[in-house]
């Protein structure tokens, strides 16, 4: 049976806290489907292009299933696929599109960063020493930690759209979620730093710290092979864990923002339609 997240007519706009704490409990109250959708999901990224595009329709398919749960709709896999797969290519091309929005920015806000940091650095002069380099290296980092997360928070929801939604294909989807998000950017940045410090216990341990012992092992060496192996199982171990808990705090933050800004009538699907007889 599905955990009660509060009936549609009487959710209230989420506060920050809320809406992670509203992911936590979809995630562990359906955390065996999540964890084999997002098991699958993962197989798929070693196949170039068909495979990604999976990855990123299962993405929007666990989605989907929060956000079913979300308004009282809750649907079977199967149901919820057969709306998913038609919209592949879709789903690949909001990922790509998104991706390559986000290279862009960092790369302008990176230049951005150490001509600010060059500037800095010729009217603090040399003899700034420690102080002056400190100064810099926050002139540089924070605006881009800040900026890439500000662009990150409008498109967030980006495929959420395209897995909830009638009639929208993948343009329209990322449209929408810069629009829905016009008004709320610095508490979603709020859900994601929260969010962030949630799975990063996780992500470190599976996936950091391998990587750390990987750094003082000579390459090519058996011992170096071994901690490879267990590098890519335990990078794919903390994937499968954390992006179905993503996957249902952007459900959560669709919900919300679409409660904030349409009202609370959210429909998953039409309504039949009456039986005449």
């Amino acid at each position: 049976m599905s955990e009660n997240f509060g009936s549609p007519g009487q959710i209230q706009p989420l506060s920050i806290g809320n809406v992670v704490s509203a992911a936590v409990r979809l995630y562990r109250s359906h955390l065996k489907t999540y964890l084999k959708l997002a098991l699958i999901a993962h197989l798929w990224i070693i196949v170039p292009i068909y495979g990604w595009a999976k990855y990123a329709a299962i993405c929007g398919l666990i989605s989907r299933l929060a956000f079913g749960e979300l308004i009282y709709q809750p649907e079977s896999v199967q149901t919820a696929r057969s709306h998913i797969n038609p919209r592949l290519w879709s789903f690949f091309r909001v990922g790509y599109q998104v991706s390559i929005y986000l290279l862009v920015i960092y790369f302008g806000l990176s230049i951005a960063g150490v001509l600010l940091g060059v500037i800095l650095g010729g009217i603090l002069g040399v003899s700034a020493g420690i102080i002056g380099t400190i100064i810099g290296v926050i002139v540089m980092v924070v605006p881009l930690l800040l900026g890439l997360t500000w662009f990150y928070s409008r498109w967030v929801v980006a495929e959420i759209p395209l897995a909830v939604e009638e009639n929208i294909n993948g343009f329209e989807s990322v449209a929408r979620s810069w629009e829905l998000t016009k008004a709320s950017v610095l508490r979603i940045q709020g859900v994601v730093l929260i969010a962030f410090f949630v799975t990063l216990p996780l992500v470190f341990v599976l996936n950091y710290i391998p990587q750390l012992f990987l750094v003082k092992l000579e390459r090519g060496s058996t011992i170096y092979g071994i901690v490879y192996i267990i590098s890519l199982i335990g990078s794919l171990i903390g994937g499968v864990f954390v992006m179905p808990f993503w996957q249902a705090l952007k459900a959560v933050l669709y919900f919300d923002l679409r409660s904030r800004r349409e009202g609370l009538g959210l429909q998953l699907r039409e309504p039949p339609s009456p039986d005449f007889r």
